[in-house]
């Protein structure tokens, strides 16, 4: 099963999809500095597993790296619930208890989200 992100790799991943651009690690170093301490190579040995990991593409420039993320945040959350539903013994039963823990927000967004890809009789592959 695809695992979620560890604290610091969430941290730096919602900075980076923040960002909307590159950025390189002393980018993410100084951002993340305005509220710790954080060593430069803490950041880019995380940047560099993120990569690893297919959540960051990098290209060189100069002596360094700089880094965006290879898909949004939002397509990140749905590969981990597709993988946390596919993990699931029972896909009926876990969608049910999923609905049921439903907020009226979150059931607001999944009706706004049935109207713009609707299940019926034709499916998307």
């Amino acid at each position: 099963m695809k695992r979620a992100l560890g604290d610091l790799e969430s941290t730096i991943m919602d900075r980076m999809w923040a960002y909307r651009r590159p950025a390189s690690v002393r980018d993410v170093l100084e951002d993340l500095r305005k509220e710790r301490e954080i060593a430069y190579t803490t950041v880019m040995t995380v940047m560099d597993k993120l990569h690893t990991k297919g959540l960051l593409r990098r290209e060189p420039v100069g002596r360094a790296y700089v880094y965006e993320p290879i898909s949004t945040k939002e397509a990140y959350t749905a590969e981990l619930m597709r993988h946390a539903l596919a993990a699931s013994g029972n896909q009926a039963a876990t969608l049910v208890h999923f609905l049921e823990r439903l907020t009226p927000e979150e059931a607001t967004a999944l009706e706004a989200a049935l109207q713009v890809f609707p299940f019926g009789g034709s499916r998307r592959p």
